[in-house]
């Protein structure tokens, strides 16, 4: 989306320029590290997840702005945070602000030994260091503050703004389900803003940021791919055992062609990349055709870019050794396979199937879920959020984009009747090596990308859902009461724990 077009949308939506705003967003942006850094410090490594402690972290830094909130547990210390900024609903539904509580387990040994992995440092430069900087309790961190800021200055809403924070979408993503399955009525969002796209630095050009902000997720199907075969002992090798049959099938599998498919998402990403850097280069960007023609076959020799537009079959382990000198009767292996939109996972499955036809080869279905996309073309909240990226740096650009991995956000938009549109954006501008951190070792986000991110959200939050001749809504103390024969077990299981402010 270009800047003049997503502008005019913005503008022609009725938002306003008289919200107030922070006087000195580095001090928003100190705070913001600080806050992000005793959040760090909370352990939420899932597994075992243990999310309760983080829901009660940010519980307690909303009470304090006399901010109310919710948390229901979806599992015994799994909990699920809810909190909302109330408005007079005259502009349609509340906008959803989504988050996970939960981190990935981290390797101490690949740290440098000045910062811990649970420590929440901020170093001489302003850099926060921890598990979970980026993925995603910076983001956190962010939602969190710009609700606050929004909060600070009694700015009336026409539509309601809810923090989200849930558990367990790291392994299982049990939390944002359970939300589906038992309060999803209740919040109603028409939009959520979750993690999904970060601002690459020198992505297709050097100089050029581009932020892609998540319209949708590839699909995900996980197989294990049993081989059986007699058992035997391991000095004598004999043919068609276990391993041997699974060794093949895989050597099939990756020989198995992949066909580029460009989404439309991404085409329109080119696009704005290319507009923006001008030239042979730029105008190549801009032309399907000629994408196939002179830029498929290095799309395709990237592992990152090929990602994006092919269907993966990506081997993710093996299993079924027993001792060194025993051959086992089984043999598997994991398959992680990401989907394009439109792509049929049952599709994929049977052509798999065929593949190994005629070996003793079975698959077992680990999780399935098809690709899911929200519209995006003359959304507002979409608008908002792409004018508010690029409007401080001329060189760089934004544009809608599928993600090569899923969040919580793929189970929302498969919600039945009325989903919400959903948009993965994390406004960071990160380096190739910096985005490597993220379930790797040193994760770390700076200051500066905490300020940008809370002034980008701020901004986008205010143009589509402020009324600055409205009247301002106090937050109000959730009422909860549990069924009287509810058991204690029970009880211990589904209590919502609130928190209330005077």
């Amino acid at each position: 989306m270009s800047r003049t077009l997503s502008l005019w949308i913005l503008l022609s939506t009725g938002a306003s320029a008289a919200v107030p705003e922070p006087d000195d967003w580095t001090a928003v942006g100190q705070q913001t590290a600080e806050r992000l850094s005793r959040y760090l410090q909370v352990d939420t490594v899932n597994p075992p997840g243990r999310e309760l402690a983080g829901a009660e972290f940010l519980a307690a830094e909303l009470a304090a702005a006399g901010i109310a909130s919710e948390i229901h547990l979806s599992a015994p210390e799994r909990g699920n945070l809810v909190a909302r900024l109330p408005s007079s609903g005259e502009g349609g539904p509340p906008i959803c602000l989504l988050s996970h509580i939960d981190v990935v387990p981290s390797e101490r040994a690949g740290w440098p030994d000045e910062h811990a992995p649970l420590s929440g440092d901020i170093d001489a430069d302003g850099v926060v260091w921890g598990r979970g900087a980026l993925d995603m309790k910076g983001m956190t961190a962010i939602q969190l503050q710009a609700m606050l800021e929004l909060h600070s200055r009694r700015l009336p809403l026409k539509r309601d703004l809810i923090l989200l924070a849930v558990a367990d979408e790291e392994v299982d993503n049990t939390g944002v389900k359970w939300v589906i399955d038992n309060l999803w009525d209740e919040l109603a969002c028409g939009h959520v803003i979750n993690e999904g796209g970060m601002g690459l630095i020198d992505l297709f050009f050097e100089g050029q940021t581009v932020y892609p902000i998540s319209v949708g997720e590839k699909g995900v199907l996980w197989l294990r791919m049993i081989a059986s075969a007699e058992p035997g002992h391991g000095s004598t090798p004999v043919p068609d055992r276990s391993p041997q049959i699974l060794l093949e099938a895989m050597e099939r599998i990756a020989e198995r062609p992949s066909e580029p498919v460009y989404h439309p998402a991404l085409l329109e990403l080119l696009s704005a990349a290319g507009a923006a850097e001008g030239g042979f280069s730029g105008a190549v960007l801009q032309r399907p055709g000629l994408i196939r023609m002179l830029l498929q076959g290095r799309l395709m020799s990237d592992p990152l870019t090929r990602a994006a537009i092919t269907d993966t079959v990506n081997l993710t382990g093996f299993g079924g050794a027993l001792s060194p000198n025993v051959v086992p009767g089984e043999s598997w292996a994991n398959l992680d396979i990401r989907l394009q939109p439109g792509t049929d996972p049952a599709e994929i499955r049977a052509e798999l199937e065929a593949l190994v036809a005629d070996l003793p080869v079975r698959f077992e279905v680990l999780s399935e879920e098809s690709a899911a996309v929200s519209p995006w073309e003359d959304d507002p909240l979409y608008a908002a959020l792409a004018t508010r990226l690029v409007e401080e740096d001329p060189h760089a650009v934004t544009g809608p984009a599928i993600s090569v991995g899923f969040t919580d956000s793929i189970y929302l938009r498969q919600i039945p009747d009325d989903p919400p549109q959903a948009y993965g954006m994390v406004p960071f501008a990160l380096t190739k090596d910096q985005i490597l951190t993220m379930h790797g070792n040193g994760e770390h986000v700076s200051t500066a990308n905490l300020e940008q991110g809370v002034r980008v959200l701020y901004r986008a939050l205010a143009d589509v859902a402020a009324d600055p001749q409205g009247t301002w809504r106090a937050p109000s103390a959730p009422q909860i009461s549990l069924p009287e024969t509810e058991t204690e077990a029970e009880a211990e299981t589904e209590t919502e724990t609130e928190t209330e402010t005077e």
